[in-house]
């Protein structure tokens, strides 16, 4: 059995301002006798790229990190994520401190956090018709983009609320900062184990938010057969829903692993990627009782 650490490496396209970043990271891992497997459209990398990697390294935004999130969960391998210049929620680290952070990757210095994902079960009657999984959110949406669809959710066997609606979204703690974040729903730090249901421009009195146990199955229903309903995994995977189809939807069986590099919270990360004004904050003073976490 070889000893030799072989980093994959994921971009979306190896652009120009792209190339160097590449060519910094290969110069970094060589220089400590790690290999450097690079796939450089991460669109078509083989679904088996990571096997055999110890990390899987992803330069650009979110929309690659969740592409190398398929990678990374298939292998069972931690993922991180450099960003780019976007938002990058997702992202550990930015381009500015891709040096440093090749470093602690190669030295270990890092921990490990899984993150839920969601499982999909799509029915047609008593038939299961198709499967699928998600990082961010499952969506259930009108294929044609016009109209309503008519939705009912349920919550552990259980009715919740029927919908005239674009959509309703189910997410993980992760996934409320994405899609969720904008359709309404809270922000859910990520260390907090829960299922988020968010009804997206629906017409009803009671379409507000919902967070449910880890535990929970999700269920919702298409009704009526005026428009086709389809379901989008993290925007990216999409699954048919049959006419009066059912999507259940559970806290997933494999979590995708996150590396974390030093100790700074999750708060931190919340006021810096949405710039939020926190001028006037006074914090704690000496000798006030409290405690706190982050994700």
């Amino acid at each position: 059995m070889s000893d030799e650490r072989t980093f994959l490496v994921v971009v979306h396209t190896l652009r120009k301002d792209v190339d160097r970043t590449v060519d910094q990271i290969h110069e970094r891992l060589d220089a400590a006798g790690v290999r450097m497997k690079l796939e450089s459209d991460v669109s078509d990398a083989p679904d088996d790229a990571a096997f055999g990697c110890e990390v899987v390294v992803v330069l650009g935004g979110d929309g690659g990190f969740l592409r190398g999130a398929e990678l990374a969960r298939r292998a069972d391998v931690p993922i991180i994520g450099i960003n780019l210049g976007h938002v990058g929620f997702l992202a550990e680290s930015e381009v500015d401190t891709v040096g440093s952070t090749i470093d602690d990757l190669v030295a270990r210095r890092y921990t490990v956090h899984p993150r839920m994902t969601l499982d999909v079960d799509i029915h047609d009657g008593t038939d299961l018709v198709a499967q699928g999984w998600a990082l961010n959110e499952v969506s259930v949406e009108n294929r044609s983009r016009q109209g309503l669809l008519e939705l009912v959710t349920e919550v552990d066997d259980r009715p919740v609320s029927r919908f005239a609606c674009d959509g309703v979204l189910v997410a993980t703690p992760t996934g409320s900062t994405a899609y969720a974040f904008s359709a309404g729903g809270p922000v859910m730090w990520p260390d907090l184990e829960a299922l988020l249901i968010v009804p997206s421009n629906a017409h009803a009195l009671f379409a507000r938010p919902m967070v449910t146990s880890p535990r929970s199955v999700i269920a919702i229903e298409v009704e009526g057969s005026r428009h086709e309903a389809i379901a989008f995994c993290d925007g990216r995977r999409t699954l048919e829903l049959p006419e009066r189809g059912r999507i259940e939807i559970r806290r997933g069986a494999e979590p995708v692993r996150f590396i974390k590099l030093g100790a700074a919270p999750f708060t931190d990360r919340l006021v810096h990627k949405f710039q939020l004004p926190i001028s006037g904050w006074r914090g704690r003073r000496d000798g006030d009782v409290g405690t706190g976490s982050g994700g």
